[in-house]
């Protein structure tokens, strides 16, 4: 049987004293509702749009960029000896709709092994439905929910730390992922490094930042993913010139970063 959590308090109700307005104000207090970080994640994946034809598997561009990252993440597991799937464990904070877990298990990782966290309600609700009962599916925010201490394989980001726009919040999620992860496992981020001007709601996270949340970490990286648009445009006129494309380096727009903890 699973386990499910619904999502804790997303707004908290804080007393405010005014300190510097007029005597009537100052004389009573104020009661302020105030927007925690993990509510303000929840409104930003909630403005997106529920069907995205952009990100459907059936669409090619979409369908080289999970084959190149899944390429990318295979050599970073045989470099670090993980050679057995099914003995490998996974926490993916930020699952979605399942849809990474669900490319696990079609890599021959046992569903028992895997754990999804999701914040959305809607969407963890997407992934309890696509995966297996054997895998548990938790929906609630990784720094408020109780995580066993070195107890994964691979603790797996998926352009979640672009979504967190606190960087106070973002640190604590970092820590959170580094304190699951086992020693001689890894924190595996894939995110994009260059700013969307059009999507205010994210931000790029260049490796630099990672190498800041995450400091005792050995650094593996990749760079992945033909700049979607390109990507959009060149698969139209023929599939095949995706790669011609993202031969050229400065054209990927994202980072695929292993970040393993040392044996202890």
């Amino acid at each position: 049987m699973h386990r499910w959590y619904r999502p804790g308090q997303g707004r908290i109700r804080q007393v405010v004293h005014a300190a510097t307005c007029d005597p009537a104000e100052s004389a009573r207090e104020r009661v302020t509702e105030v927007r925690v970080e993990p509510d303000r994640i929840r409104d930003r994946y909630r403005r997106r749009p529920e069907k995205d034809r952009r990100y459907v598997m059936l669409e090619p561009a979409t369908l080289l960029t999970v084959q190149e990252r899944q390429r990318a993440l295979v050599w970073m597991m045989r470099k670090a000896g993980m050679t057995d799937p099914s003995a490998i464990t996974v926490l993916e904070i930020g699952c979605g709709a399942g849809g990474n877990l669900v490319e696990f298990i079609r890599m021959g990782f046992d569903p028992a092994n895997l754990i999804g966290m999701e914040l959305v309600e809607e969407r963890a609700v997407q992934a309890r439905r696509r995966l297996p009962d054997t895998t548990i599916v938790i929906n609630g925010d990784a720094v408020a929910e109780a995580i066993e201490p070195a107890s994964r394989s691979i603790v797996l980001l998926s352009t979640v730390f672009s979504s967190v726009l606190d960087d106070d919040f973002q640190q604590r999620l970092a820590d959170v992922a580094w304190n699951t992860v086992a020693p001689g496992g890894a924190v595996v981020c894939y995110d994009f490094v260059v700013n969307n001007p059009r999507n205010r709601d994210v931000r790029a996270v260049p490796i630099e930042r990672l190498r800041t949340l995450f400091p005792q970490a050995l650094m593996m990286k990749r760079r992945v993913t033909l700049a979607p648009p390109v990507a959009r445009r060149v698969t139209r006129i023929h599939p095949g010139l995706y790669r011609v494309f993202n031969a050229v380096p400065w054209a990927r727009t994202h980072y695929l970063t292993w970040l393993a903890k040392p044996p202890g």
